[in-house]
């Protein structure tokens, strides 16, 4: 298992600052670089690692830390620099090494470290070292690694898709592995994380103390398996669900707290001079009369919002035949995340969008206002489909491991390229009990849908219905 310990300063690191807290274990520890350069790793002299330091990031929103880290996280407004360490404990000296590490960046640069009270300047003494258990070629991030799976074994209260976790899916996925993620039941995923967990065949797995394992996603109970983690089958042959899944945890949300989901896709020529994030913003602005505040490649989200710099970023990307990922991030006041997917089709730029908005209990959450914003992306941002979604869930947008409502569906818009390809007549007639509302141009309008008012299931077989009915065509 790892441990992972944060400095986070208000200046940069400095080489000579680093190589001050790399030092902790004394002149005898080895030192490599890993990923071309972006990890340094403290080793013993027989190449066993001890700790995994990132690069610095420059996080431009002082919220993230206490997004990701908790409310005891206490920086000053401005931009900070973030530094990971990930200590192993086959070798229990690791843990102090990264604490005494991160201490001495605090110590001469100021700032704080996490997880609180960790913090030390000590010399940490390695003489002799050997790991409790055989460590083998390991990446970086990765705990256990068989022929089908890598497994990391984590403990904070927020699992962010970090640059290490993204990097760590990438590597599972280019060697056919599944990503396998082990945490107590206390962890959230945050919504980023979440998508990456729940594409197959990687899993977020909950180690109970009572329970054994199971699937925070999907409540299977699980078990170690030809070299991964599977669903335990009872003697039919059906995946079991976990007890403490479908039980509320203190992690469950407040009475009355809601999600606003929004899936959309928009479909844009290729041209030269196209701006990226168009659509998001227009998205962020109506529904919470605020400009999204940061985006990146990964969490915590450090730049400040740019559609300009996301472009760049996706064309360059484009040019290398490689799809983009971002999220971006909304302020404190309007809880609000969002993934994006960027990709180069015959079609077109396609951006493949994941809004969800969180609101207290006593907020309502803005449903008369999808038709307009419908009108709104259809018209200037080229808009392919939008579903709308409600549901019961945390307003801070994190995900529990255990049981959550399933979204109800709201809404749904086939945007005017759609339509015609559909056929007017055909998409305005999926049944008797659902007439859309055109919008747009009389010659190439776009249809809203109105599902309901995501109180009830039933609508869900209203949409099943209508995605029926427009597949015909």
């Amino acid at each position: 298992m790892t441990k992972d310990v944060i400095a986070l300063t208000p200046t940069m690191p400095d080489p000579s600052t680093v190589l001050a807290g790399l030092y902790a274990g004394g002149p005898d520890l080895r030192v490599n670089t890993l990923a071309d350069g972006a990890v340094l790793q403290l080793c013993t002299t027989d190449g066993t690692p001890l700790v995994s330091v990132e690069t610095p990031h420059l996080v431009h929103h002082p919220h993230e830390a206490r997004r990701l880290l908790g409310d005891q996280v206490s920086l000053p407004e401005g931009p900070f620099w973030w530094t990971e360490a990930r200590a192993t404990t086959a070798v229990p000296e690791g843990e102090r090494l990264a604490a005494s590490f991160a201490g001495r960046l605090t110590t001469v640069l100021g700032g704080i470290v996490w997880p609180p009270h960790v913090a030390l300047t000590d010399v940490v003494p390695t003489t002799g070292l050997t790991p409790s258990t055989p460590l083998g070629s390991l990446p970086p991030a990765v705990d256990i690694q068989t022929d089908h799976a890598s497994v990391i074994l984590q403990d904070r209260p927020v699992i962010a898709l970090t640059t290490w976790l993204s990097d760590a899916l990438s590597t599972a996925a280019a060697s056919g592995r599944a990503l396998q993620l082990v945490t107590p039941p206390s962890c959230r995923l945050t919504q980023p994380a979440r998508a990456a967990l729940a594409a197959h065949p990687n899993r977020w797995i909950i180690q109970h103390p009572e329970h054994g394992y199971y699937d925070g996603l999907s409540g299977f109970q699980l078990r170690w398996h030809n070299g991964a983690f599977a669903p335990a089958l009872d003697e039919s042959g059906n995946a079991c669900i976990a007890e403490p899944f479908k039980s509320d945890q203190d992690a469950a949300a407040a009475p009355g707290e809601q999600q606003l989901l929004l899936s959309l896709r928009t479909i844009q020529p290729a041209t030269e001079g196209l701006l990226l994030g168009g659509a998001i913003e227009a998205a962020w602005q109506h529904l919470t009369g605020t400009r999204p505040a940061g985006w990146g490649t990964a969490e915590p989200v450090n730049l400040p919002w740019s559609r300009r710099q996301l472009t760049d970023l996706a064309r360059t990307r484009a040019q290398k035949s490689a799809p983009t990922w971002l999220t971006t991030i909304g302020d404190p006041e309007h809880p609000a995340i969002a993934t994006t997917r960027v990709r180069h089709t015959p079609a077109g730029i396609e951006e493949h969008i994941a809004v969800a908005l969180g609101y207290a209990p006593g907020s309502t959450p803005p449903l008369a206002a999808l038709p307009e914003l419908a009108l709104l992306l259809t018209t200037r941002h080229n808009l392919a489909t939008m579903l709308t979604t409600l549901r019961t869930g945390r307003r801070d947008l994190t995900v529990p491991s255990h049981f959550e409502a399933l979204p109800v569906p709201v809404s749904f818009t086939l945007g005017s390229d759609a339509v015609r390809q559909t056929g007017l007549a055909h998409a305005e007639a999926p049944s008797p009990q659902l007439t859309p509302a055109r919008l747009g141009p009389t010659t190439a309008p776009a249809l809203h849908y109105t599902l309901g008012d995501g109180t009830g299931p039933e609508s869900w077989p209203v949409l099943q219905q209508l995605i029926k009915h427009l597949k015909r065509a």
